[in-house]
């Protein structure tokens, strides 16, 4: 039989903390907490499955809820020596939510429940202190009227403030009696005249009104967006946990606060919380009177005159300090507790793990596990690898005021300010001049890596979060805001427009890629400082975690950072991204409009010096770490300009005619280029590009080799493969030009050629792919494309909507679609095994980086990830997370 509500109280509880699921982390907490023995006010919850019942009853409850809250009353009644509805002692109540994940402020709450025209005479004489009787009067009247009949609480206030100036008094406290019974003779006839009816006096009336209102506010707009930002299933529902009140307003003996066992900002082992005198809770949320310091260290830090609890209240903060330690010491975790003080006598009405910022986090878990509170394996566990981001990357100071004007997609984190600036070529310019830019385009390409590089940030009006702009600033490590719809650009005038305003090139920006906030002007910034913690936290997860991870990396500023982060090896190196430099451009495009041959090999001699430069330095750089290559991916009409000026420009400084250079853009032209000419097609239909760019690569390692000593292990890719024989007919080309140098140099390397498994085709044919191919790096960016048929340039105008519908559970450019392209890659993985059963197999796409998707990668057994240097450290940790919960699941 169904059991609905279950009672905590003197020393003793029918749940436990175990129960979080169906009591919620609140009640389970308070159950806990009392089978401590903790001074925990006696109460009960109701369950969250009575919330799914309700919900799915139009809002009805269960036929024998009812009954267990009578009986559930009584019990709390018989501990208090109270009774609800009682005029001459009555049990007062508080009716708070709960949901099994913390939701602070999300959820509603009702205090001082069961004082109606009666009761508050009888707690008046209880208490001796009718001041605070008609004080609780108030508040509930205006809470309950709010809460539970939706009736606005400015109402109240506006009311209470002019009846204040009136009696030219500051502060509630001076309120008498008296004042307190005029008050509420106003409050109940504004409720009269707003809802049409009396304010309600029977305390069961109150109590289901509260019920229903907690309940109800399970689906209110505020806690269905936090649901859906913190991932918390709308299914889980909350619980109700009702409680005898205790009360922080009964006198200077008497206070209420809120606190943490560490500090929640920095992490540091010290209390850290505020609290009044002669209050209730909502006093110290609502912010209408300064809170006082819990510590007299916080208060002199602080510089504040008020007294702190350490010396206001001595022996009460005495024992508050017991509380917290042993709260901290049995949930082994850093706790967030509320409590009151009722006449100098302690009252814990809650504790939970305490939200707390990345620098805490992990400095929290490593002193922790410093202190044997908990294990080195629990330590890596307790830190969200994606948080790290707020770590590396600047910060907007929290302490800044935003004058947000528009908000795109959070595409790459951390924030930038700078002038606009809106073409590449000015930013470029700027930046050499001394200049900080923000270069905003309604979209980038290519061509404007020389401007994105220059740029503090970017912003882009259209494109997801694996859009060009998007992969591209990751890979830099720079701020980048995508997808900004509201914000109009208009290259001709230079300016960028939003919700009536008008922004200029040269105006002050800030964008924030962790929020994707676009911000008006300057704001302070915060530097990102990586602590000891973090290096230890690093070595931990090094020695727990089985897959290697690698970074994706092209130049040598990139691959420096990435072995800065702790990147063993290169995963992906785009060699495309090396012909963009202002350089070596113009020389890939006299590749591109050679009519021959010969007029193509002329133009890749003078690449190869180039190439070999490159490739020699990334191989140094990863001395003994492996270094993966891809041969030329996109289509060759990427590198050629599209703007008329820029066209002009570039027939200028290369001798030709702009008709010329016009012809061969039309003649490349794809309608979906994307699915056209490129990866090993133009290896196939060039092979002249990929022998360049294999003699490049084994040069650049012997060159490597003679400087540094270390024999590199080039592996060598060859992109957008469908089959073995288009595969075997670019490794014929590699493996010749391996030999030809081998025999010219007279000295030979280890080397290794595979592919990069993107299309749905070569993952069912993966099998006969392995039988030539040595490794397989899973591109996860155009499997995902190819896949779901969405392309990643274009899905930000409804993947929203998807999420938001639950069509999709994430953006699956962001986080692997584990059902779908998840499959292909376990088929994959399978297949390529049965044909080769030591082929190596990695990832290189965005989900490297990503530690949903690289908990999914460990289950299916591959060597590694590469994610872009930035991301390092998280999938780092990740992997070590994902490791050590795939064992503890076997």
């Amino acid at each position: 039989m169904a059991k609905w509500v279950y009672t905590f109280g003197d020393g003793k509880a029918e749940g436990s903390r175990d129960l979080a699921a169906l009591l919620g982390g609140k009640g389970a907490n308070l159950a806990e907490m009392a089978n401590l023995g903790l001074p925990v006010p006696p109460g009960f919850t109701i369950t969250t499955e009575v919330c799914a019942y309700f919900y799915a009853h139009a809002k009805t409850y269960p036929e024998k809820l009812g009954a267990e809250i009578e009986a559930a009353l009584a019990h709390v009644g018989k501990l208090t020596g109270r009774r609800f509805g009682d005029a001459q002692r009555p049990l007062l109540l508080s009716v708070r939510s709960g949901s099994q994940a913390s939701m602070p402020g999300m959820l509603d709450t009702v205090l001082n429940l069961g004082l109606n025209d009666a009761t508050v005479e009888g707690l008046a004489k209880a208490a001796d202190d009718r001041r605070f009787a008609y004080d609780s009067y108030r508040r509930f009247i205006q809470m309950y009227s709010n809460v539970v009949l939706g009736i606005g609480h400015h109402h109240f206030e506006e009311m209470l403030e002019a009846f204040k100036e009136a009696k030219n008094l500051s502060n509630d406290t001076e309120l008498s009696a008296e004042d307190w019974q005029k008050v509420i003779a106003e409050f109940k006839a504004k409720f009269n005249a707003v809802h049409g009816a009396a304010f309600p006096q029977e305390p069961q009336e109150q109590l289901w009104g509260a019920i229903g209102a907690v309940f109800g506010s399970w689906m209110n707009p505020r806690a269905k967006i936090y649901r859906q930002l913190h991932n918390i299933p709308e299914s889980w529902g909350t619980a109700v946990s009702v409680q005898a009140m205790v009360f922080g307003n009964m006198g200077e003996t008497s206070a209420t606060g809120v606190a943490f066992t560490r500090n929640p900002s920095t992490g540091a082992r010290e209390l850290y919380g505020e609290f009044l005198i002669n209050a209730q809770g909502e006093d110290v949320v609502a912010g209408l009177r300064t809170p006082q310091n819990i510590t007299e260290a916080a208060r002199t830090a602080a510089a504040s005159e008020a007294a702190s609890m350490q010396t206001a209240l001595p022996e009460v903060f005495a024992e508050f300090v017991r509380v917290a330690d042993r709260l901290e010491k049995h949930y082994r975790d850093m706790q967030d507790v509320e409590f009151t003080v009722e006449r100098g006598k302690l009252w814990m009405l809650q504790t939970r793990s305490g939200k707390r910022t990345a620098k805490a986090a992990l400095r929290i878990a490593v002193e922790m596990a410093q202190e044997n509170l908990i294990t080195e394996e629990e330590a890596i566990l307790r830190v969200d690898p994606a948080s790290l981001d707020q770590l590396l990357h600047p910060t907007i100071d929290p302490r800044a005021a935003r004058n947000v004007v528009a908000t795109g997609l959070p595409a790459s984190p951390g924030a930038a300010c700078g002038e606009i600036v809106f073409n590449a070529e000015e930013a470029e310019a700027l930046k050499n001049g001394g200049h900080r830019v923000i270069l905003v385009r309604v979209e980038t390409s290519p061509e404007d890596i020389n401007g994105m590089h220059a740029a503090e940030g970017i912003l882009t009006t259209r494109g997801g979060m694996t859009s060009h702009a998007a992969v591209v600033a990751r890979g830099m490590g720079k701020p980048c805001v995508s997808g900004a719809g509201s914000i109009r650009v208009d290259y001709a005038k230079e300016t960028m427009s939003v919700a009536g305003s008008v922004f200029r090139k040269g105006d002050l920006i800030t964008i924030d890629g962790t929020t994707g906030q676009i911000i008006a002007g300057r704001v302070e910034m915060e530097q990102p400082e990586l602590s000891g913690d973090f290096a230890i936290m690093m070595d931990w997860a090094d020695k727990h975690r089985r897959m290697r991870v690698r970074a994706n990396a092209e130049t040598e500023a990139d691959a420096q950072v990435a072995r800065r982060f702790g990147a063993e090896g290169i995963g992906l190196c785009r060699t495309e991204h090396m012909f963009f430099e202002i350089d070596r451009i113009n020389t890939m495009r006299e590749v591109i409009l050679a009519p021959d041959e010969k007029g193509r090999r002329a133009a890749l001699a003078k690449l190869l010096p180039i190439q070999r430069r490159d490739f020699a330095a990334l191989f140094e750089i990863m001395a003994g770490f492996p270094v993966t290559i891809r041969l030329l991916d996109p289509p060759l009409h990427e590198f050629l300009p599209t703007r008329a000026a820029d066209i002009a420009e570039v027939a200028a400084a290369m001798g030709v005619s702009e008709d010329r250079l016009e012809r061969r853009a039309a003649e490349l032209h794809e309608f979906n280029p994307m699915l056209g000419f490129r990866g090993c097609r133009l290896a196939i239909a060039f092979p002249e590009i990929a022998q360049m760019q294999a003699r490049a690569i084994f040069e650049g390692a012997l060159e490597a080799k003679r400087r540094g000593g270390i024999p590199p292990e080039p592996e060598i890719m060859v992109p957008l493969v469908v089959s073995r024989p288009e595969f075997d007919l670019v490794k014929a080309e590699i493996d010749a030009t391996a030999r030809a140098v081998f025999d010219e140099r007279g000295e030979t390397l280890r080397y290794s050629v595979g592919t990069m498994i993107e299309l749905p085709r070569a993952c069912l044919a993966a099998d006969k792919i392995a039988e030539s191919a040595e490794f397989f790096s899973f591109g996860t960016n155009d499997l995902t494309q190819t896949a779901l048929g969405i392309s990643r340039d274009d899905a930000g105008t409804f993947l929203g909507i998807y999420e938001q519908k639950h069509l999709l559970p994430k953006d699956p450019f962001v986080s692997l679609d584990q059902e779908g392209v998840g499959e292909l890659v376990k088929t994959a993985v399978t297949r390529g095994r049965a044909g080769r059963p030591d082929i190596k197999l990695g990832i290189c796409g965005e989900h490297g980086g990503d530690p949903a998707s690289i908990g999914f990668f460990e289950r299916v057994g591959l060597a590694y990830v590469s994610c872009s240097p930035f991301r390092v450290p998280i999938a780092r940790l990740a992997a070590a997370q994902a490791a050590l919960e795939k064992r503890a699941a076997t």
